[in-house]
């Protein structure tokens, strides 16, 4: 009795190996798609545990896939389990959403054993994103920001529109108060990459103007630079 449960245990050697050469090769590729993710990264919603997400998500969709493999009950079993999880974790970027793909497009790959099709693959689509993230492409060729003003009446209009025409594509008042002897603007900036390097000196030339006593530049969040 004792023989025939060692016998149930047995695992083929060439099933060992297949599921070892899966394993570590889904790793090695989530690992490198997380590294490269980290590379290319732009914006502020970036999030660390998102790489260790797209690491391991790898090698797990292969493991999946290595158990269903040629079994109709298992996959049907697999795709009734996979309908109760409910995903709540927000995307924040829909780059996100293409590395998700790719590390699950590479657990499906290695799980089947197509480890040359993967591999190549992620080399390609690798040197595509690193060529795209040089050229920054997808990038906004202007910035816009929010230019605050306020201070002691009257409001030096000829100095500030000469200095904003100096730094900026674009500008636009979308506010103007008076208080009594003290006023406040708010203008909309467009800055093109080169000038948006020179923001410093357009407040400090701001700050020289007289009656000038406050001065605050800001960014929206959807115009920061990515």
């Amino acid at each position: 009795m004792f023989q025939d449960f060692l016998n149930l245990l047995y695992i083929p050697g060439e099933m060992v190996l297949t599921l070892f050469i899966s394993l570590t090769l889904a790793f090695l590729l989530g690992l490198t798609i997380a590294l490269l993710y980290r590379s290319t990264h732009r914006g502020l919603n970036y999030e660390p545990s998102f790489l260790a997400t797209l690491t391991l998500l790898a090698p797990i969709v292969a493991l999946v896939m290595l158990f269903i493999r040629g079994d109709l009950v298992l996959s049907l079993g697999l795709v009734g389990s996979l309908s109760i999880i409910r995903f709540r974790t927000p995307i924040k970027d829909t780059r996100d959403m293409v590395y998700l793909f790719w590390v699950i497009a590479v657990g499906l790959g290695c799980g089947t054993d197509n480890w040359t099709l993967v591999f190549m693959s992620t080399i390609f689509l690798g040197i595509i994103i690193s060529i795209l993230y040089l050229l920054e492409y997808g990038r906004p060729k202007h910035a816009d920001f929010v230019l605050v003003l306020s201070g002691s009446s009257p409001y030096p209009a000829g100095d500030a529109e000469a200095i904003i025409r100096r730094h900026t594509v674009n500008a636009r008042i979308r506010s103007y108060e008076v208080e009594g002897e003290t006023w406040e603007v708010v203008i909309e900036l467009r800055f093109n990459r080169k000038q948006e390097k020179t923001l410093d000196l357009l407040i400090q030339e701001m700050q020289n103007i007289g009656r000038v006593n406050r001065v605050s530049l800001l960014a929206p969040q959807l115009a920061l630079p990515m």
